[in-house]
């Protein structure tokens, strides 16, 4: 299986997703251990409900490493309830401080190359490629292209790949295709959130969507209109 769509493509749908929704701004958070802790609790919820979670560990001055490891499991499991499978994500949440603690912390990682980054964060127990790339591209601000459901939906739909490729390949193929360029990835990536929440849904609004014209699924339901 091969995704290599090129610059021109890929700039395309970018251009068209700004012209519609403007900067996002993404990833909202204060500093960079939050934005860790979010890519920990945004597995398998909504944002609104992380927001939530992370603004309870704020109110009781939990959002730090140092803070969450001498947390009792209880207390900060409570306080992450509303991002669902809080049991599961106390856990993780104190492997990623166990790991930043054992690291050196944020500075000493910083002194890693993206490759070696990315291949320690992948070693801690509840970090997948996903989350791992979520940390790199946004605290680490490294050139890693975050691949999701979202922008698998979208890009199997664009007819650019196939739906069948795996992490790996769909990460390679944007980085070749757009090159090293961190507000670049991240500004795409957010794009891809917005547009695949309130336009290409698992059910499609082809008749809102600016990617229509370059779209195949779009192709197909302009000739199923027309009776072409």
């Amino acid at each position: 299986m091969s995704f290599s769509p090129s610059r021109q493509q890929l700039r395309q749908v970018f251009d068209l997703l700004l012209r519609d929704y403007g900067k996002q701004g993404w990833w909202p958070a204060e500093f960079p251990f939050e934005v860790m802790v979010g890519a920990i609790l945004t597995q398998n919820t909504a944002w609104s409900n992380v927001e939530t979670a992370i603004f309870n560990l704020k109110q009781a001055g939990l959002l730090s490493q140092r803070a969450m490891l001498q947390a009792k499991p209880e207390r900060l499991a409570e306080l992450i309830r509303p991002s669902g499978y809080f049991n599961l994500k106390t856990d993780r949440l104190n492997n990623l401080c166990r790991f930043l603690q054992d690291s050196g912390g944020e500075c000493a990682l910083l002194e890693k190359t993206t490759a070696e980054l990315r291949d320690a964060l992948l070693s801690v127990n509840g970090i997948g490629p996903e989350t791992a790339d979520d940390m790199l591209l946004y605290a680490f601000e490294r050139p890693v292209f975050v691949i999701d459901t979202y922008t698998r939906r979208i890009f199997t739909r664009l007819g650019m790949a196939a739906g069948e490729e795996s992490y790996e390949e769909l990460r390679h193929g944007f980085e070749a295709g757009l090159g090293p360029h961190v507000r670049l990835y991240n500004e795409f990536h957010a794009l891809i959130v917005r547009h695949a929440k309130e336009v290409c849904n698992t059910k499609p609004h082809c008749e809102q969507c600016s990617l229509v014209k370059i779209c195949l699924m779009g192709d197909n339901c302009q000739r199923e209109i027309s009776g072409n």
